[in-house]
């Protein structure tokens, strides 16, 4: 195996892992951890597959810096009121799209499910991660993290992160 398909063996496998802790973390409520998946100067958003392709900026979610993310979780925590439910995410493996230095861009599928009360559980949102990460100093981080869903509608508050 050469030096390259090695390195990008190893990264595929560290994003991959990467994105297996981030859905377990969502999932599992930890939310306050959620940022710290994250550089200092990250970009996250969530926006509509339908405004990419027509080259429209307006996300439903938009945050750029850590300490936004940190405010999200404040804010879901504290002042934004939704109804009770679980959600659960299936991420698919990561195609790798590009590489400079510790630079790795790949993308990966993702579907939320989410259960409430009712006990019944249906497709929350679906769509694909467009994500830029940092492999620096051994750690995984997410430098940004493009959350583009073809779900035309959202059922209810988008409060969770995706």
């Amino acid at each position: 195996m050469s030096v390259a398909a090695e390195v990008a063996q190893v990264a595929q496998s560290a994003i991959d892992d990467f994105n297996a802790a981030y859905g377990l973390c969502l999932d599992d409520d930890r939310l306050e951890q959620w940022p710290n998946l994250f550089v200092d100067d990250c970009l996250y958003q969530v926006i509509a597959r339908e405004n990419v392709d027509n080259g429209l900026p307006a996300a439903v979610m938009y945050c750029d810096s850590k300490g936004m993310l940190a405010d999200r979780v404040v804010a879901l925590r504290k002042a934004n009121v939704f109804p009770e439910h679980f959600n659960r995410r299936l991420i698919g493996r990561a195609v790798i799209t590009g590489a400079e230095g510790d630079q790795v861009s790949a993308e990966a599928s993702y579907v939320v499910f989410q259960t409430r009360n009712d006990g019944e559980t249906r497709i929350y949102n679906a769509g694909k991660y467009v994500d830029r990460f940092d492999l620096s100093g051994g750690t995984v981080r997410l430098k940004s993290r493009t959350c583009i869903y073809d779900t035309l509608r959202i059922a209810t508050l988008l409060a969770t992160p995706i």
